[in-house]
């Protein structure tokens, strides 16, 4: 089976050995999102600019592997302050409000950097030709 890679250019890929995304067969499986860019907290403060920001990152990689939301089967999310609970699922709802893939959502006590809020990664399955009949 081919395995195709999505890396994101975050400074933690090669550090860590992960990529962001990868594609085997069809199934996709997104690595925990977090909102940075270049180095930088996106939204620090806000965990609901921050889960957009994450769930617009995981969508991109998503496409790049012939994916979309609607795929999304399983979502996980990590936040850091679990009594801000309903403005992560507000942004989750307005990504994954039609689609409705199973989702959990933990409070863990933090995150690589203490501005970040919230982690999301997810799982998606693209039907096959063979599925398809």
């Amino acid at each position: 089976m081919s395995k195709q890679q999505v890396f994101t250019g975050s400074p933690w890929e090669p550090l860590v050995g992960y990529c962001r995304a990868i594609r085997i067969g069809n199934r996709i499986e997104v690595a925990g999102t977090t909102a940075m860019q270049d180095g930088v907290v996106v939204g620090a403060g806000d965990p609901y600019a921050q889960t957009r920001f994450v769930l617009q990152t995981i969508e991109k990689a998503l496409n790049e592997l012939g994916a979309d939301l609607s795929h999304v089967i399983r979502t996980r999310m990590f936040v850091t302050d679990i009594s801000r609970w309903e403005e992560v699922g507000k942004a989750h709802g307005e990504f994954f409000g039609q689609i409705q893939p199973v989702a959990t959502m933990v409070e863990v006590s933090a995150l690589i950097d203490p501005l970040l809020m919230v982690e999301i990664e997810v799982e998606a399955m693209i039907e096959t030709d063979s599925e398809a009949e």
